[in-house]
């Protein structure tokens, strides 16, 4: 029963009222403290004394969400629906800013396009500080026409979805709302009108100043007003040209120097490193003499001794022989090379390879490198 809308309240926007908050914040106002102990039974008249104990403004906050009494009270409005003057009231209230907040928030979830700028854009030059509850739980600093534009120019505020409204150049040109007019518009014509003035005094100022110098024969001073300046100029040009050519010598002369010494010391390291390479390079080269004269005599001594070995054998076996052996041996080398040679036909004809027919020969040379008899056909 506590949570039922009035039964004399309009549907606004074709729904219930509360229906405008998200049922999940719907269901975390319910569940809080302050909406079942400080809002219940509350009225359009009692309400003001609740909204005059507001100390600051949010939608939910902390890890499980919790709504603020800001949040409660708007919930409580939507729920009785207060009439319009009284609403009206709530905004126009200049000594306490969170009942003006309070009333500005409910008429932009409910009212019409054209009471909502009407109403909500005056509130622009109220630039009282009010505190605001971040969802991490922590307070932040911001002023009552920042609320405002938020209200007017987001589609979410304090957590909750704001109705689309239409943008006022629409409502403009469609007759609904004359063209806005700033409150500092009449102090910006003021100031128009101030420098205006300025103005024309000093055109007056310029004007006298004109009419002095001519009666002076301005033409006479401007000459040798001309003259002055153009010798101290002069002067002054031939000092920065002498300068700067003293300092551009200098320049020359030091990189003229570094040049040298860089130079010097670029020889000087060039000659140290020949020399060194040269003192290498003969250190090689004798090295390399030394070896080759080493291998050299090896090489010949080894050589001496072959020759001297080999004269010694053919010396030995020459000196063991006989010469009757010599002799003996000389006459039956041909004989036994007769018998060589007689053998080795034999042992042809019996392998059977010089059969007449190739084929034949050619299976006996196999058979013979196998170690079988021949074919005798």
């Amino acid at each position: 029963m506590a949570n039922r809308t009035d039964p004399a309240a309009k549907s606004i926007r074709g729904t219930n009222p509360q229906n405008l908050v998200e049922k999940i914040v719907r269901s975390k106002i319910y569940q809080n403290t302050y909406w079942k102990e400080q809002c219940f039974g509350l009225t359009a008249e009692t309400l003001v004394d609740k909204a005059m104990e507001l100390d600051h403004i949010g939608g939910t906050y902390g890890g499980n969400r919790k709504p603020t009494p800001f949040m409660c009270l708007v919930m409580k409005m939507l729920q009785i629906q207060p009439e319009k003057d009284i609403v009206v009231e709530f905004i126009k209230n200049d000594d306490y800013k969170y009942v003006r907040v309070l009333g500005a928030f409910y008429l932009r979830l409910t009212g019409i396009d054209s009471d909502i700028y009407r109403y909500l854009e005056p509130l622009y030059n109220d630039y009282r500080k009010v505190r605001r509850k971040s969802p991490d739980g922590n307070f932040m600093l911001t002023h009552v026409d920042e609320v405002i534009d938020e209200l007017l120019t987001r589609d979410y505020s304090c957590d909750i979805a704001l109705p689309r409204i239409k943008k006022r150049w629409t409502l403009e040109s469609l007759g609904v709302l004359d063209a806005r007019k700033s409150v500092l518009e009449d102090d910006f014509e003021e100031e128009e009108e101030k420098d205006e003035m300025e103005q024309d005094g000093l055109e007056e100022e310029v004007a006298h100043e004109k009419d002095y110098y001519r009666a002076r024969s301005p033409a006479r001073e401007r000459e040798r007003d001309w003259r002055r300046d153009s010798h101290r100029h002069r002067d002054r040009d031939y000092d920065r040209d002498r300068d700067y050519d003293r300092e551009r010598g200098r320049g020359r002369d030091r990189e003229r120097d570094r040049d040298r010494d860089r130079d010097r010391d670029r020889d000087r390291y060039r000659l140290r490193e020949e020399k060194e390479y040269g003192y290498e390079r003969e250190r090689d080269r004798e090295r390399e003499g030394r070896e080759r004269d080493r291998r050299d005599r090896e090489r010949g001594r080894r050589r001496s001794r072959s020759r001297s070995r080999s004269r010694e054998r053919k010396r030995h076996g020459r000196s063991s022989m006989s010469p009757r052996r010599h002799e003996a041996e000389d006459g039956n080398a041909p004989e036994e090379s007769k018998k060589k040679g007689k053998k080795e036909k034999k042992e042809k004809k019996d392998d059977g390879t010089d059969h007449p027919d190739p084929e034949i020969a050619e299976a006996n040379r196999i058979r013979a490198s196998l170690g079988l008899k021949p074919l005798k056909l």
